[in-house]
């Protein structure tokens, strides 16, 4: 069965440089998530890595023994739903691209709240320099 996104199509990509997911195959995939739901995807900003770490989930650190490179701002992630929405309540929340985003995650977080962070970044982010 084909995972769908929060705007009802199938979901998309979120990246692959780094390789995010909870499988790390650059999708926001929920089935066999053990319910953590890294479901949202995310550009990450310094803001909301700083935040992350001020919660004990730090993702700038890189630990190679569980395959995360560690994150800088621009990368694009998925994130957990609770983490996210902890981020946006705490005003520190990240970029969505809603293509790439979960639809597991409307459980949790509205698609309004997802809108207010909308954002449509090319797969190379430094192309906008």
């Amino acid at each position: 069965m084909t995972e769908r996104n929060v705007l009802g199509g199938e979901l998309e990509q979120c990246g692959v440089e780094p390789l995010t997911g909870f499988f790390r195959d650059g999708c926001c995939h929920t089935q066999g998530d053990q319910g953590v739901m890294h479901t949202i995807c995310a550009v990450v900003t310094a803001e909301f890595l700083d935040h992350q770490r001020s919660i004990g989930n730090d993702l700038s650190t890189a630990r190679p023994e569980y395959g995360f490179p560690g994150l800088v701002p621009g990368d694009r992630w998925c994130v957990t739903a609770h983490n996210w929405a902890r981020a946006h309540d705490d005003g520190a929340a990240s970029p969505v691209v809603l293509a790439s985003t979960n639809e597991a995650v409307l459980r949790l977080v509205p698609l309004d709240v997802l809108r207010q962070y909308a954002v449509d970044v090319p797969p190379d982010p430094g192309s906008l320099a």
